[in-house]
């Protein structure tokens, strides 16, 4: 770490020296990684750092490397440097203070709370209900602190997988059926009368959870406008298994539901007589996603392609 930026991390914290202590994660695509800084001399212990760099080369692990892609990632880091800067600190769903973003030539320093010292500290790969009912309750808290909201200078229409910015993944897409719907289907979507902001990469991985049962977000890339229920669709197809993605649906929504209109102080029923009806369009529309970027992935199964040819059909 060159000296400018640790000049601004120890401005920002109020720390006399610190100690890079371990690399947490490399940055998708090569794209810089995510760093645990230790701070001597402050009130604050430590800090994570998400450090952005420009990759030399431009390679992907599924090889969807193209100008695309590359330009698409580049504004993904601007969209969540503003988002932490302007919006952040609006939301009632707990996620990580920022304590101040720096650049320097193509490099980015965004200086975060360290949730592990904040009792975040446990990562799930599965999940029990309880577990997945507080990832609902932080998606309705976090939708209910930016119903209304107009999307500035982060994504107009939030999420990674919208069509707009997936031209390649439609083209190699081979169920026509679906390829011939995805206009609609993303229509549909952007078309709801009531809109948020949504994470927009709300999958088990970006949350943190606490030996209390409560829940962290992290990872705001690819936040923006439109209908919160795709949150909830994505989520769910992250963490469930085909089976009990469908035999809990009802309970799934009706939980997420509950703690949005307590987040909003009142019962929304337009709303949610909207994004009920949505919840399967959404699915489809990370399904059709899915099906052009990795055909053979785990999260393609019999459920989604019900869902998808129902959505279709009612089109």
């Amino acid at each position: 770490m060159n000296n400018h930026f640790k000049s601004i991390i120890l401005q920002k914290t109020g720390a006399t020296s610190l100690q890079e202590k371990e690399i947490i994660q490399s940055l998708w695509s090569g794209y810089g990684n995510i760093k645990r800084i230790t701070l001597h001399g402050g009130d604050i212990k430590s800090v994570v750092i998400k450090n952005v760099q420009l990759p030399k080369q431009n390679t992907h692990p599924k090889g969807w490397s193209s100008e695309i892609g590359h330009l698409r990632k580049l504004k993904s880091y601007q969209v969540e440097t503003f988002w932490y800067q302007n919006y952040s600190s609006k939301s009632l769903a707990r996620l990580p203070k920022c304590y101040g973003v720096t650049q320097k030539d193509d490099e980015v320093f965004i200086i975060l709370e360290d949730l592990n010292a904040a009792s975040f500290s446990l990562r799930k790969q599965n999940v029990n209900w309880q577990e997945v009912e507080a990832c609902l309750e932080w998606l309705a808290k976090f939708h209910a602190s930016y119903l209304g909201e107009v999307p500035k200078n982060i994504w107009d229409i939030g999420t990674y997988w919208h069509l707009k910015t997936r031209p390649q993944e439609l083209q190699a897409l081979e169920d026509n059926s679906l390829k011939n719907a995805a206009s609609k289907i993303d229509k549909k979507l952007n078309n709801c009368t009531y809109k948020t902001f949504v994470h927009g990469d709300a999958k088990l991985a970006n949350f943190c959870f606490s030996e209390y049962g409560k829940v962290a977000g992290v990872d705001f890339q690819y936040v923006g406008g439109g209908c919160g229920i795709k949150d909830v669709a994505y989520f769910i197809g992250s963490c469930l298994p085909e089976k009990e993605c469908e035999r809990l649906e009802n309970k799934i929504l009706d939980t997420y539901f509950t703690y949005l209109h307590n987040a909003l102080g009142n019962k929304n029923e337009a709303l949610e007589k909207e994004w009920r009806a949505l919840y399967h369009v959404a699915w489809a529309d990370f399904h059709r996603f899915l099906k052009g970027w990795s055909p053979g992935h785990w999260k393609i199964n019999s459920y989604s392609e019900r869902i998808t040819q129902q959505v279709i059909k009612n089109l």
